[in-house]
């Protein structure tokens, strides 16, 4: 099956990413108590902010590989399915987390070293962020389709 992608729809998803993440890692937000739960301490962070601009654009491209792959998954659904690009997008964001992101972290925290309460309350938060962020490029990417 040939896929005729919207690369648009692929890099604006991207950028969603990116910013959801900004905002859901917000001091304002859930910045505080991941910071926490990381074991991380402000003075920590900052020393780490000279490096954040190579991580910032890995991670975005990251973002747009999983926006790209998401499409394609969307597109493959919409053709057995046939739901409308939005309900599509939510749907498999949805299943995507849930069934690959959710249980890839989940089984990381419980072989690492780490099985404290504070282990498990940051994955909460970062698998979170993973669901609204696959949520996010769901409904993009369908609504660009």
């Amino acid at each position: 099956m040939n896929i005729e992608v919207n690369f648009v729809a692929v890099l604006l998803a991207g950028i969603v990413s990116m910013v959801a993440g900004f905002v859901y890692y917000s001091p304002a937000v859930l910045g505080k108590p991941w910071m926490k739960y990381m074991k991380y301490s402000a003075d920590e962070l900052k020393k780490e902010q000279k490096q954040m601009g190579k991580f910032y654009g890995i991670s975005f491209v990251l973002s747009l590989v999983t926006a790209y792959v998401l499409y394609h998954v969307m597109v493959m659904s919409m053709n057995y399915f046939g739901n409308p690009g939005v309900t599509t997008g939510l749907m498999t964001a949805f299943w995507s987390w849930l069934g690959f992101v959710m249980p890839v972290q989940f089984t990381g925290v419980i072989f690492s070293k780490d099985h404290s309460s504070d282990a498990f309350k940051a994955l909460a938060i970062n698998t979170g962020y993973q669901l609204v962020s696959l949520l996010l490029m769901g409904i993009v990417i369908g609504y660009l389709m």
